[in-house]
């Protein structure tokens, strides 16, 4: 068993995990961090729901092995909710009536906040792309984009 020591920042707070580098890092996340938020679906890197923010970009935590995060910056559902734009992100779809299960609403959160951390007034084929790698079987894509309108329009008139 390697027993690496792999540092990183997880929602703003430097961490350090010492164990096996090819761990997957949303057990990781979940099981030694207490972030629950990052659901596990497929384990194939498919549906998003692992969805997490690496370095400024949406990836699929279930495939990344924690050892290739030493240095980078992490963010999860939990830590993008405590910032501003992250609560206009929530309440919209809250609001726009986007959240069913709940199940895929954190990777389509933070989908949504990587693009409207990039982008202004994005239009519906750009919203439909940057959640593209997320599946919602229960609320469906028109109520999920309307409400990432909806948001960018909140952060727009804040």
């Amino acid at each position: 068993m390697l027993n690496d020591r792999i540092e990183f920042t997880l929602n703003g707070n430097k961490v350090e995990y010492i164990g096996d580098p090819l761990r997957r890092l949303i057990d990781v996340i979940r099981e030694d961090f207490g972030y629950t938020g990052t659901k596990e679906g497929c384990g194939e890197g498919e549906c998003g729901a692992c969805s997490i923010i690496k370095d400024g970009k949406l990836v699929t935590s279930c495939i990344i092995p924690v050892g290739s995060v030493n240095g980078s910056e992490i963010f999860t559902i939990e830590g993008i909710r405590d910032t501003e734009l992250g609560r206009i992100i929530i309440d919209a779809f809250a609001d726009g009536g986007a959240v069913q299960c709940g199940f895929c609403i954190p990777g389509m959160v933070l989908a949504s906040y990587v693009l409207l951390s990039a982008k202004s007034e994005p239009s519906e084929e750009e919203i439909r792309n940057a959640i593209s790698g997320n599946i919602c079987r229960c609320t469906g894509y028109d109520l999920i984009v309307e409400s990432i309108r909806l948001a960018d329009r909140r952060r727009n008139n804040a």
